[in-house]
């Protein structure tokens, strides 16, 4: 499997994640069957910046850590717009991370 077809399959699952939800790289990683890739999922996180259409900012660590904050433009933009979404983030982590996660669904291979 080349890396731009598993990104596009990233991507697709990145652009289902609900508006006010979050979920985490292993949990796109397992949806995809590929469970053992959360930091490749990261990976297309961080390589997906131009793509208006893919909410890079609702994809987090397991433990509901902004970890990827850094590759957005400005220091507080992701939590600018988690919070916009009505996710509350302090410390660079969500809380009551369990009410806002999405567990995408486990795609059928």
């Amino acid at each position: 499997m080349s890396n731009d077809n598993f990104f596009e399959r990233v991507y697709a699952i990145a652009r289902q994640i609900p508006y006010g939800k979050v979920t985490s790289y292993g949990a796109i990683a397992k949806a995809l069957g590929t469970a053992r890739s959360a930091r490749m999922v990261g990976w297309a996180m961080n390589a997906s910046h131009n793509m208006e259409d893919v909410p890079a900012h609702r994809v987090v660590n397991r433990k509901g850590l902004l970890t990827g904050k850094l590759h957005f433009d400005g220091t507080n933009l992701m939590q600018q717009l988690l919070e916009n979404e009505g996710i509350e983030v302090a410390n660079n982590q969500i809380i009551d991370f369990e009410k806002h996660f999405w567990e995408p669904p486990v795609r059928e291979q």
